[in-house]
């Protein structure tokens, strides 16, 4: 790995496999923008996008992985495939000894996860799942109002935005992509529950594949959770890849107040709904790719702890194997008894 050289920090080598929209809006600008890494290999199946990239990234471009794990001495990659081919990524990155900073979700199934998080103990290598929010300080900020609302006793959280054909793609098929919006989309919001409250002790699930009845597809469009907690707090979920325009927030209700989160504004109001402070940005933070990447850094060098780490994420896979097994079943479904 570059460390140090001459008492000088060397920039880590990293590359990215897949190149779909993630990896070129957030990745690689904060691959470029970190003081950490440098993007010097780029990898994706389809060889018109490498060539494209590779010639305005000035890096080397492949459409094999393997060949790149192969080729590069890489100290991290960045991985942005399609759920089930994360695995494997993982696995040749392990073999090489190579870092993954993975999109979400950490992986399609408990059984699968499970896995992941062995190899991972047994290679000595470094996984973080991409969970950008925890960077941004509209989100950071959640719990520094949160305590200021009395005793919570309910949550109410939604993230929804409008696919035309979900069926389209791989995300249609739950053999690809491991489920339908919880799995996918509401990994971030699940993310969110759990940073901000933990795992919940029952959870209740329905979930709807009939958004297009004229379409051919297994992966839910729709879920709607039900969440509790011994404590007394509970909560409900709205997932949606049918239900525009496009939403996100989550409302948490105190006995002394509430605290409202959606994308670029943080408010904490009286319980009648007034106003009483307000954080707000009214542009995307652009660092938090490269802060993700800078803390990685650091995650790598054991002087941060990999808080969206293998065995961290078990709590999530636990949480979305729990919707699903509720939805089976129609019953309450504990998911700390899954992990």
């Amino acid at each position: 790995m570059n460390t140090e050289t001459g008492g000088r920090s060397m920039k880590l080598r990293a590359g990215v496999v897949g190149l779909g929209k993630q990896a070129l809006d957030d990745h690689i600008p904060g691959l470029h923008a970190s003081d950490s890494a440098e993007l010097v290999a780029i990898c994706d199946e389809d060889a018109e996008v490498v060539r494209e990239q590779q010639y305005q990234h000035r890096v080397q471009g492949y459409t094999d992985f393997h060949e790149m794990f192969r080729a590069e001495e890489l100290d991290l990659v960045v991985v942005c495939v399609p759920h089930h081919i994360g695995r494997d990524v993982i696995e040749t990155a392990a073999e090489h000894k190579v870092h993954v900073l993975k999109e979400k979700p950490f992986a399609t199934t408990m059984q699968e996860a499970r896995e992941l998080v062995d190899i991972c103990q047994r290679t000595g290598v470094q996984l973080m799942v991409t969970l950008q929010r925890r960077f941004n300080p509209i989100y950071t900020s959640f719990t520094q109002l949160a305590d200021q609302v009395g005793e919570p006793f309910v949550v109410d959280a939604q993230y929804t935005l409008h696919i035309d054909d979900p069926s389209e793609g791989w995300r249609g098929r739950t053999a690809q992509a491991g489920g339908g919006c919880i799995i996918d989309m509401g990994y971030h919001l699940i993310d969110m529950i759990l940073w901000y409250f933990g795992l919940p002790d029952r959870v209740l699930a329905d979930m709807s594949v009939s958004a297009r009845p004229d379409r051919d597809y297994d992966a839910e469009d729709t879920a709607l959770i039900h969440f509790a907690y011994d404590s007394g707090l509970y909560g409900s979920l709205l997932l949606s890849r049918y239900i525009g325009p496009k939403t996100e927030q989550i409302r948490l209700v105190g006995s002394k107040g509430m605290v409202h989160l959606e994308r670029g504004r943080l408010q904490r109001l009286s319980n009648s709904g007034k106003v009483i402070e307000s954080l707000s940005r009214e542009q995307a933070w652009p660092a938090a790719a490269a802060c993700q990447i800078d803390h990685f850094r650091r995650v790598i060098d054991g002087t941060r702890p990999n808080v969206s780490g293998p065995n961290e994420n078990l709590a999530h896979m636990g949480f979305i194997a729990a919707c699903y097994e509720s939805a089976r079943s129609r019953t309450y479904v504990n998911p700390k008894e899954l992990l």
